[in-house]
């Protein structure tokens, strides 16, 4: 058996300093960072998918951000097959792959090895015809329709995301296999990577609301409302169902469609991201692989050694 690629992955929520904390580790260690953001992927999406910046990027080699346009619907399936690339690369050249994000399904995807291509090839057609019947008939019935082929996962997804709901049914409506039968193959295939899962949490709620506040402040203030202008400009949001529902984007467009004020759009956004914070703290808190620093008892030298110790086993 070959031998197992060693991986850190830094995970957490939004705002909670998974960048800081990944950018320092590659200093210290040799490393370098494939992003795991189901946004940060699309080209000109920059200020509300929070990238690295320019400096960080150029100080230390980041991967699978700027890889797609952002008019592509690109899959967790596409995303698996490239950041695997990457992180053997990475590898192969005596560096150490660091994996940062905080799209939880996608980085527990990469680290069980799942890709569902050869099964399932996406549909482009199948899919704007289950949106349009979601449209005509209702998510309701969309998701009646995953119940009856795919019960397991009619469970573990909810009604709302129809996103998911439509990619089940596309998968299996395509290669015959249901979502949860592919879900079971993929756990009986051992992970190609030896990888140390670290996360940051905050047990004090409110300190990571106030980072989360500052964070969209500071969006708004490097020209979030002109990066949306610009993409809408574009037909982006008509074309990609995923990037119009991206939080940061989508509280824009009711801003700019009259349905709310600016102010009120900002708190908006506040509101969702603290929202998604918790989602994503839900999930990973529901994966036992996953180390946790308490980062709010710790100053970042700390968080830096504690990061250490958990991946060396110090």
């Amino acid at each position: 058996m070959d031998k197992k690629i060693r991986i850190l992955a830094v995970a957490g929520a939004t705002a909670s300093g998974k960048s800081r904390l990944a950018l320092e580790f590659a200093k210290l260690y040799g490393g370098e960072i494939v992003s795991c953001d189901s946004m940060q992927v699309y080209k000109r999406m920059d200020i509300g998918t929070a990238k690295p910046t320019e400096a960080d990027r150029a100080a230390i080699p980041h991967h699978m951000i700027d890889v797609a346009e952002p008019t592509e619907n690109y899959s967790c399936a596409d995303y698996i097959k490239a950041a695997a690339r990457d992180i053997e690369d990475i590898s192969g050249r005596g560096k150490l792959p660091i994996v940062c994000g905080g799209t939880g399904l996608y980085l527990d995807a990469l680290l069980r090895g799942s890709d569902f291509s050869e099964e399932s090839t996406p549909d482009e057609a199948l899919r704007r015809e289950l949106f349009e019947f979601a449209e005509t008939h209702g998510k309701e019935a969309l998701f009646d329709e995953l119940r009856r082929i795919d019960p397991e996962s009619a469970e573990a997804i909810h009604p709302n995301n129809i996103k998911r709901v439509i990619r089940a049914i596309e998968i299996y409506r395509t290669s015959g296999v249901t979502k949860s039968e592919l879900d079971r193959r993929s756990l009986e295939v051992p992970s190609k990577y030896d990888a140390t899962v670290i996360a940051l949490r905050y047990n004090d709620r409110e300190l990571l609301r106030q980072r989360i506040d500052t964070r969209v402040d500071t969006m708004i203030a490097m020209g979030l409302e002109e990066e949306t202008r610009a993409l809408m400009s574009e037909g982006v949001f008509e074309k990609n169902t995923t990037a119009a529902q991206a939080i940061g984007y989508k509280e824009f467009l009711g801003y700019f469609r009259g349905d709310s004020t600016f102010g009120e759009c900002a708190e908006l956004l506040k509101v969702a991201t603290r929202k998604y914070a918790k989602r994503q703290m839900t999930w990973f808190s529901g994966k036992k692989y996953v180390e946790w620093i308490d980062a709010d008892e710790k100053s970042f030298n700390e968080i830096v050694n504690s990061a250490s110790r958990l991946f060396f086993g110090d």
